[in-house]
């Protein structure tokens, strides 16, 4: 494997990813920061942040099988959320929850959460990019 995901000492241990990636791998493969379209770019679950966190997961899921990796690989995250507030992170990690449970694996290298005002259409209300790290 080309990762190594850590918590180290001094830093806060958070259940939901680590603080710091090592790669040692020699391809490195950026996922465009996938929304909840389907793979007809149909709009996935019009106003449920928990289905179009799960849809854009599955999409970067796709997006790394189709390079021959998978979230192993994954050395960093940037979460894009619509009017961003505390109290929508339980139905954050309800659709990680669920994405990890059809990918067979918990996506949980360093990220990064931002709120933002908009984003591509005003059905999406998430946003995330990836970077991985292949051998």
């Amino acid at each position: 494997m080309a990762l190594t995901l850590v918590n180290p000492n001094g830093l806060p241990k958070i259940d939901v990813y680590r603080q710091v990636s090592i790669a040692s791998g020699s391809k490195l493969v950026s996922i465009a920061g996938q929304v909840a379209w389907d793979a007809e770019g149909v709009t996935v679950g019009e106003g449920d942040l928990a289905a179009q966190v799960e849809q854009c997961y599955l999409n970067i899921g796709t997006g790394l099988a189709a390079v021959g990796g998978s979230f192993d690989d994954v050395a960093k995250l940037t979460v894009y959320v619509v009017d961003w507030t505390p109290d929508k992170m339980p139905l954050l990690l309800e659709g990680i929850s669920r994405a990890a449970a059809k990918l067979g694996a918990a996506p949980v290298p360093p990220a990064t959460l931002l709120g933002v005002a908009a984003l591509d259409v005003p059905d999406h209300l998430v946003e995330i990019e990836a970077t991985a790290v292949l051998d």
